[in-house]
């Protein structure tokens, strides 16, 4: 299997150049390029065409989540794992609704980068521990609408599988908790995307998300998020 291309966005020399020595370091990754700006990454992801893009926010220019935004408009299949100090929800969601398809802190541990570059590769949505605890928070907090109301156009049991993308449950435990088949799921998950018009399960948690503004109603304890155990 060819190692997976992973372009660094950082304006911090210093810290490229630690995640040089780890991609070097790296048998299933090699490094495609470097670059320090937001208008910098742009230019180097269209010409390079990395698998991979670790993106901090924080940069000259252009920052990471609009530097996201447009280097997904042109090549979608791209995979963005922001890579920041910022934690605050809306930085997170924002990344999120850019496109990007993991969100790190800087200071994640090697193993924890590489699992979350093979991971955003493979079309997982990653979340280090404490971007999973701030979600957790946020959703037990959250007073989210009823999905009958905000999706319409989902029905019933696509209303709840939705509630468990939003509690970050994989499609085998979804089948587990709801007595299906995972074929089954996966069908049914196919559908949520199409009517929500959506290409993740990263973009289809930001709709859910949404959709819970200025309302009432609590979330089940179904709607939890889990934090993924190979980033604990």
């Amino acid at each position: 299997m060819e190692p997976l291309r992973v372009l660094i966005a950082d304006d911090n020399a210093q810290f490229r150049a630690g995640l040089r020595a780890l991609l070097h370091a790296a048998s299933e990754v090699e490094l495609a390029g470097e670059a320090e700006s937001g208008k910098q990454v742009i230019g180097l992801a269209e010409t390079l065409q990395p698998d991979v893009v670790l993106m901090d926010i924080k940069m000259p220019g252009m920052n990471g989540i609009e530097a996201t935004r447009q280097i997904l408009r042109t090549s979608p299949h791209i995979g963005v794992l922001m890579l920041t100090m910022l934690e605050d929800d809306d930085s997170v969601f924002d990344a999120m609704r850019a496109g990007a398809r993991g969100y790190l802190l800087k200071g994640a541990l090697k193993a924890e980068i590489l699992r979350a570059i093979r991971g955003v590769c493979s079309g997982e949505a990653i979340f280090g521990p404490a971007i999973a605890r701030r979600l957790m928070q946020y959703f037990a907090s959250a007073r989210p609408a009823p999905f009958a109301l905000a999706f319409p156009q989902l029905t019933d049991r696509e209303q709840e599988i939705l509630q468990f993308i939003a509690g970050h449950q994989t499609n085998t435990e979804i089948a587990a908790h709801l007595s299906l088949a995972p074929k089954t799921v996966r069908n049914h998950v196919s559908n949520i995307f199409t009517k929500l018009q959506v290409a993740s399960r990263a973009e289809a948690i930001v709709r859910a998300r949404d959709a819970s503004l200025g309302t009432g109603q609590q979330p089940s304890r179904s709607t939890r998020l889990r934090e993924d155990p190979e980033l604990a």
